[in-house]
């Protein structure tokens, strides 16, 4: 039987938390030994953190992960994901000059010194917004868009209720402190992943340790990025309010993680943080593939169909976050939905495959008709029964 949205929902979060927790081998054809890891970093001066994997999504290490929090300059990730969308349909370009209002001049804060009078493009603000973290640039690029701040905040609450943070609310498109600004260390994660997967090049500007604009050089935002190579990106935020935010991404041997730490007391705290995080992952798991789109796994049977016996096929990869060792202790479930007596098309999804480890639930993927079959008749149907029954 399918599980209902809700029940999905409940059995990966059970799954991706478990990551953090020493694991037993699940029943069935997996093995029952034991497999353990290390508990995460306590990082005891951390407010709230998130170890994600990029490529699965699945959560390997968590402190508070939900609890809201004054998230400073990491607002300016929605900021950038909208301008990314901007530029993808067409909205604005790279190269577009961009007018500078006095409200964007004389915003407060870190800037890029935008001037109304001085030629900036598209292309120089996202640097500024990325590297800089220049509250003048995220002003300018919402009026650009939108017409102005207010309206901008709007597309981002938007945005957010769409991406699912629903730990998150903006009130301003830079992270300068007001009382309804706030978020969470796996939201941030969350869009991190999404801003990375739907637009990479984003990765060119965050790498960078400093830009140069009006005659201007700025060392990067982003402490993670000296001396440690493996870190290109991704922003950071420092108030009062929010103490000191790390949203960092790093890529070793070609496997992705996002380390999100929030309200550290410095940022070496924070750098220490999250490099300790960063290392737990890569020491501690790694990335298998279950099965790839396109194989079959199962039979759906019905004798009032025609053909009553239909092959199914995954429907995509699936790709899963385990500790290293655990591959052999990993189990599937195919289950099957009953569509009834009626035409089922080719690439029609007739059940789902589970993949669990230790009884935690990883991954659910929908299973596939890989040809169409049309009602059996009576006569069919009949036929069909005598010969499952020979």
């Amino acid at each position: 039987m399918a599980l209902d949205p809700q029940q999905r929902k409940r059995s990966l979060i059970s799954g991706i938390t478990a990551l953090s927790l020493a694991l037993a081998g699940s029943a069935g054809t997996a093995s029952a030994a034991p497999v353990l890891m290390p508990s995460a970093p306590p990082l005891p001066d951390a407010k709230s953190y998130i170890l994600m994997d990029f490529q699965t999504g699945q959560v390997i290490a968590e402190k508070n992960p939900n609890l809201q929090l004054p998230p400073a300059s990491l607002t300016k990730l929605m900021t950038a994901y909208l301008v990314y969308g901007a530029l993808a349909n067409g909205t604005l370009h790279w190269n577009q000059r961009i007018h500078v209002s006095r409200v964007a001049w004389h915003t407060g804060g870190s800037s890029l010194f935008i001037q109304p009078n001085l030629p900036v493009t598209v292309d120089q603000l996202i640097h500024g917004l990325i590297i800089d973290s220049g509250n003048d640039a995220a002003v300018a690029l919402a009026q650009a868009i939108a017409g102005s701040p207010a309206a901008f905040v709007n597309e981002m609450n938007a945005t957010a209720l769409k991406l699912g943070l629903h730990g998150t609310h903006y009130s301003d498109v830079n992270g300068l402190p007001t009382p309804d600004l706030h978020t969470s260390a796996r939201d941030v994660a969350l869009i991190s992943r999404d801003l990375i997967k739907k637009y990479p090049q984003i990765i060119n500007i965050s790498k960078l340790k400093s830009y140069r604009y009006n005659h201007i050089t700025q060392r990067s935002w982003n402490p993670a990025l000296f001396g440690h190579p493996s870190i290109d990106g991704l922003k950071t935020g420092h108030t009062h309010a929010a103490g000191y935010c790390m949203d960092t991404t790093a890529i070793r041997n070609g496997r992705r993680l996002i380390a999100v730490v929030m309200g550290t007391p410095s940022w070496s705290n924070g750098v220490n943080s999250v490099v300790a995080l960063l290392d737990y992952g890569y020491h501690f798991t790694t990335d298998h593939q279950v099965t790839t789109a396109g194989k079959v796994v199962g039979i759906y049977s019905d004798t009032g169909l025609n053909p009553d016996k239909l092959p199914v096929a995954v429907a995509n990869n699936v790709d899963v976050t385990i500790p290293k060792g655990a591959a052999d202790h990993l189990s599937t479930k195919v289950s099957y939905r009953h569509v009834g007596v009626k035409t089922i098309q080719k690439d029609q999804a007739l059940g789902e495959m589970t993949v669990s480890l230790g009884g935690k639930v990883l991954a659910i993927t929908p299973l596939v008709a890989t040809e169409a079959a049309k009602p059996a008749g009576t006569i069919g149907s009949l036929w069909n029964r005598v010969k499952q029954s020979l």
